[in-house]
């Protein structure tokens, strides 16, 4: 008798891969943790192997895991392609994006030249600004999808991608000595700046902003020539600037999410569809950036 693959079991099992964890793979796929547990167990006992090692520090794939995990890859994407292919004709609309400056420097311009080079007949406004800002529009209702940085447990929506900020400054450059410090934010709403004035405020050490401008490439400029240090997520910073470790005395900083809002646009196609595309971005972002 012939067994069929549920693609849904195979995805629980890829984003537990991504996400490192039951718990992440559950807020990802918007269920329980014992629903993901279940849906695990029943992809083990279909295929009558162990894909999970459970031990005190989580969990990790085990060789036959591993295996599925890499060959599925390539099956959902085969699936998901020849399912978008019979859709993308009827697909159309306008779409208003929120993004991050940082992340729509950096992540997002493949996304959504590869997206638009899909749907051609799809419109999609993006809206530059802070999360925060570009919460307040969301919950205004002038925008339809949002991505936004939060630290992590606080945040909501679908998470995409956990990263950390890092201190940054000019390579081999003193801006980080100095006291006070001088720190460029992105603007007065800079969702990083309450988390630095929380943790030099601990750290005892005094700080003044140098420019509060809504601009990511002034930030950059202002550290570039040594004026001042930032805080950028990880993967977001520029190969021109320089990481800070913990040898230049800064305090460190916690985890940050960066969730999409807006997934409950199911009356929009569109929206539904460039949903679904940044998902699918952020997936193989993290699998190259992990």
């Amino acid at each position: 008798m012939k067994r069929n693959l549920d693609l849904g079991l195979l995805r629980t099992l890829i984003c537990i891969s991504e996400t490192g964890s039951m718990s992440g793979a559950a807020q990802r796929l918007y269920v329980t943790q014992g629903a993901v547990s279940h849906q695990v167990k029943r992809l083990e006992q279909l295929l009558d192997q162990r894909l999970l090692e459970r031990g005190n520090d989580g969990v990790r794939l085990s060789d036959a895991g591993l295996r599925l995990v890499n060959e599925g890859r390539e099956l959902l994407r085969m699936h998901d392609e020849l399912l978008s292919s019979f859709t993308v004709a009827s697909v159309t609309g306008r779409v208003r994006l929120g993004v991050p400056y940082d992340l729509l420097a950096r992540q997002l311009p493949p996304m959504l030249q590869a997206f638009i080079a899909r749907y051609p007949q799809v419109e999609v406004a993006v809206t530059a600004g802070t999360s925060p800002g570009l919460r307040r529009q969301y919950d205004a209702g002038e925008l339809d999808l949002v991505i936004l940085e939060e630290m992590h447990g606080s945040s909501s929506g679908r998470l995409l991608r956990l990263d950390r900020p890092v201190w940054i400054g000019k390579s081999e450059g003193t801006a980080w000595t100095r006291r006070p410090l001088p720190v460029s934010l992105v603007a007065p709403d800079c969702v990083f700046r309450p988390l630095i004035q929380s943790v030099l405020g601990a750290a005892g050490r005094d700080w003044y902003t140098v420019m509060d401008y809504p601009s990511i490439e002034a930030t950059i400029s202002t550290v570039l020539t040594d004026d001042a240090v930032s805080v950028l997520l990880a993967s977001t910073v520029p190969p021109a600037l320089q990481i800070l470790d913990d040898s230049s005395g800064l305090p460190g900083l916690p985890q940050f999410a960066i969730s999409l809002q807006g997934l409950d646009a199911g009356d929009s196609p569109a929206a539904a569809a460039l949903a679904d595309a940044i998902v699918e971005g952020y997936v193989q972002l993290n699998v190259a950036m992990p």
